[in-house]
Order: structure tokens, then sequence, then C-alpha cells
């Protein structure tokens, strides 16, 4: 049986009152899924007057319709802005109520690590959701409301270590970065107890800085894939990030925006570019991975945009993603991953 999933980027609400017409231009494309879902990058909540958290990002909880509209069947919600007890059960009351699955934050810890487990034409897709960019205080707890985290460190390596032999006061070192062992020893746990329920797995995770993919990413994606995931989805740094080819599997380290309107302090975020992910499955197995580039347009609707419409981003994300084993072929408007 043939199966059409599509995996979007950041969707945040911050700043938009009304969404009539926010997706319609997309709509169509989406139209006929057997699998909508997206990166839910804010709280569908409603402040109470004097409400003190001011590190999240806060939309009307209505707007979970507009989701609903658009066709997404799940969401992931472990991200840096899902910040504040009340905000985030407030939002999943929202997104139930939508009949919205969604994964990465919850209750308590069990909650937040539990995997979302839709219907997909027939076949059962586990969605499981982490976060490496959190504010102390947002990890859920044993007996508290928080997101699911993964944990990366860093330290700073003097380039001198590499071979230069010039002594220059104040060269900047090298950023090394790398996962926790029993952050990493969990995660691939929780995948592969995934794998024994659902027949489709797609490891989300929220991460990046920049345009890097980091070591810790790397790590983290390889670990989800060897446990038995079947696409690492990644976003949180508002551009694309390059594709990797591991194992004969895709890792999106990062999928930009799909509706971003607003960032930290209100302040509008006019340009970005986003991944709009289709995953065309023959029974339970990718047969073609692809994906549309998106922008927003002055009306802060989402439209897809051609290739050569972005084609500097392009450019960087065939360059970046080449190392990685990824081989990126324009067609009919879309572009193509296969191996290198």
């Amino acid at each position: 049986m043939k199966r059409t999933l599509f995996l979007l980027g950041d969707i945040n609400f911050l700043g938009v009152a009304d969404a009539a017409g926010l997706f319609d231009r997309v709509k169509p494309a989406l139209a006929g899924a057997d699998l909508v879902f997206a990166n839910l990058e804010c709280c569908l909540f409603d402040p109470p007057a004097g409400y003190a958290e001011t590190r999240g990002f806060y939309a009307p909880a209505r707007l979970a319709a507009a989701l609903a509209d658009l066709g997404v069947d799940a969401v992931g919600t472990a991200n840096n802005v899902n910040v504040g007890a009340a905000a985030i059960l407030g939002s999943l009351a929202a997104l139930d109520g939508a009949g919205i699955a969604h994964a990465g934050s919850g209750a308590d810890l069990a909650a937040a690590r539990a995997p979302a487990i839709v219907d997909g034409n027939g076949l059962s897709i586990g969605i499981l959701q982490r976060t490496a960019v959190f504010w102390r205080g947002q990890p859920a707890t044993a007996r508290g409301p928080g997101v699911a985290t993964i944990l990366g460190h860093t330290a700073y390596r003097p380039m001198i270590e590499h071979g230069h032999t010039l002594t220059r006061p104040g060269v900047p070192p090298e950023v090394v970065t790398w996962a926790d062992r029993d952050g990493l020893a969990a995660f691939a746990a929780d995948i592969a107890a995934l794998r024994r329920e659902a027949g489709f797995v797609v490891a989300s995770c929220h991460w990046g800085l920049k345009h890097d993919v980091l070591a810790y990413m790397r790590e983290y994606a390889h670990a989800a894939i060897d446990a038995g995931a079947d696409i690492v989805f990644g976003h949180g740094p508002h551009a694309p990030l390059a594709i990797e080819r591991y194992r004969g599997r895709t890792i999106v380290y990062g999928a930009g925006g799909f509706s971003f309107q607003a960032e930290h302090g209100g302040v509008a975020l006019t340009h970005w570019t986003g991944l709009m992910v289709r995953l065309d499955l023959v029974d339970d197995r990718i047969q073609r991975t692809s994906f549309s580039f998106v922008q927003r347009n002055d009306a802060n609707q989402t439209v897809i945009v051609p290739p050569e419409g972005v084609a500097e981003e392009l450019r960087l994300l065939v360059a970046s993603s080449a190392p990685l084993g990824a081989a990126l072929t324009v067609a009919d408007g879309c572009v193509t991953v296969t191996d290198r």
C-alpha cells in the first residue's frame, strides 16, 4: 500500500490574532496525506493577568483549530519556547480538544517522554520528540510538568592542537560538542521501545546553532537510526541545515520554519526559508524522500517556492549535504534526497 507523510518545520503563532488564510497556499499540497507532523514552537495558551513567565511563546488557544484545518495530525512540543507549567498543560489540552496528537511535553517526565502513536491509513506511526535547547527549570520531572530533553556538552579546544605552529594571542578556540552518555543511552532505549510498538518511527529533535551541524547532533541522530528510527527530523534554527544519509536512512538536521511571524520580544521574523519534507512509502518502507522549499509572503502566508527562487539556499544545502553522503536532485519543482 502506498502512503504519503509530510514533516513540517517550526510553526509559531506568536503575534497571530487570526489564522484565517494563513495556510491557504499550502493546504492543497498536503491534502490526502496519511500523516502530517510539525514542530509546534509555541504554547496554545491564554495567559491570565499577571502571568509571570516571559520566556515562552504564547498564542491564543483557539488557534489549535488552524492546525486541524491544515490537516496536522500530530505535533512535537519539546522545544525551548514551550515554557511554564500552566502554559504547557493548557496547550496540551487545546491540542487534545482539536484532536491533534502530541509528543515531547507532559504533566511529568513519563508523560513528556511518551511517544505519539497515530494511525497512518492502517500503519501505526510512532513519533518521539526531544529538545537539546532548553531553559533552566524547563525539563519535566518525576512529578512536575515540562519538556523531554536530550543533553549535549560543550568544550573549547585551542586551535594550536590542530597543528598551528604560530603563536597568536586572541585566536578563537574551536567549539567542541558531544552527546551526554546517559542521555544518549536513554534516547536510544526510548527509540528501541517505540520501534517495538510502531510500524514506522520518526525521531524528532529540536537543536542546532545557526547553520552548523554539531557533533552532538550527529551522535543523537545516528543513535536514533541505530535503535530503529526510520527518519530523523530536526528543527530549531530558522534556516535549512544539511541533510545526511546514514545506513540507508535520511537525517534532516534542520527543516527551518513553516509558519513563523515573530520571535522573542515580538520582533518580526521577516525572512525565513523552510523545508516541507515528503516521504512516499510503500507499505512501511520509504521509497522516496523529497522536499519543497517554503517561505512567507507579505501576508504572513506560507507559500511554496520553486528551487530556482532560493538558489543560494539550495546551493548551500547541496554543498553541506554532500560530505554527509546525501545527493540532492532537483526535478519538477522539488528536491529528491538519495545516497551520494
